[in-house]
């Protein structure tokens, strides 16, 4: 049961890592399939 709570930690922090450092270094797929024809609003 430990190992499944410490497992499901694991996930939620790669997931919330990997969330803000995509956005961060510029792989959101807004800035990635967008052209500069295309008005994309900031959320």
């Amino acid at each position: 049961m430990k190992a499944m709570f410490t497992g499901f930690v694991a996930i939620i922090a790669i997931g919330i890592a990997a969330y803000f450092g995509l956005h961060e270094i510029g792989f959101s797929s807004a800035d990635v399939y967008s052209t500069s024809n295309v008005r994309l609003d900031d959320h």
